[in-house]
């Protein structure tokens, strides 16, 4: 069947900010019926986030300072893919040893979210980390000198979240999706390096001079092995 649904193009793009982790760009929209309207796009790195569990199957959680919210906040490791070709389980790898102290023996993906799709383009991608094993933590600076490890049963967690204790929006979809998985016992969860169609490009290519404005979702594979 041909899809003739609008195309909504992009007939004009302007760059309002660029920061160290973002920028914001004004597009002109052409929608249905000739109009064009005007729409202010986040451009983001994207990022990447833990669900990891221990021998006791507690989900790792951080407590971090979030300084938008001036408050600490329980979170999943993670971080945003800042290091340009880096492989997405490997950036997991890294954020989940420098945040936590850990690496994992066994990698799936968990879930991708858009963190807010009407206003950004950022996306997360969660990995589902088992087989802990501790290791050294480099030196944190910052925010993250600050952050205080928390292991919580999965019961826990879950209530927490209905309590409104945790709000960060990954640790939310992380939490629910594995208890979801755990429930459900039906559901088969993609390999780590699963294609990844919203990963952010745009902020990437914009920083690195290769060319910038409008950049749609588009098929990226995860670039490496499910790691281990």
């Amino acid at each position: 069947m041909t899809d003739d649904r609008h195309e909504f193009d992009t007939v004009d793009s302007r760059l309002k900010y660029q920061g160290a982790i973002l920028a914001l760009r004004l597009d002109t929209v052409r929608m249905p019926g000739g109009r064009e309207a005007e729409r202010e796009v986040v451009e983001h790195y994207g990022a990447v986030a833990v669900v990891a569990i221990d021998s006791e199957q507690r989900i790792v959680l951080i407590e971090q300072y979030r300084h938008p919210l001036g408050r600490r906040l329980l979170e999943l490791p993670a971080g945003l893919l800042d290091e340009a070709g880096e492989d997405y389980v490997a950036a997991a790898q890294r954020e989940l040893g420098e945040e936590a102290g850990l690496q994992a023996d066994s990698w799936s993906l968990l879930v991708d979210v858009a963190a807010s799709p009407g206003f950004t383009d950022e996306t997360v991608r969660l990995f589902l980390a088992e087989g802990l094993t501790e290791i050294d933590r480099p030196d944190p600076v910052d925010e993250e000198a600050d952050i205080e490890i928390v292991r919580l049963e999965l019961s826990e967690a879950v209530a927490r979240v209905f309590s409104g204790e945790i709000v960060n929006a990954s640790a939310v979809a992380g939490i629910l999706a594995l208890a979801a998985v755990r429930s459900s016992g039906e559901v088969s969860l993609r390999p780590a390096s699963a294609p990844w169609q919203d990963v952010p490009t745009a902020f990437e290519r914009r920083k690195s001079g290769s060319g910038c404005g409008q950049a749609g979702g588009r098929s990226v594979s995860g670039q490496g092995s499910s790691g281990g």
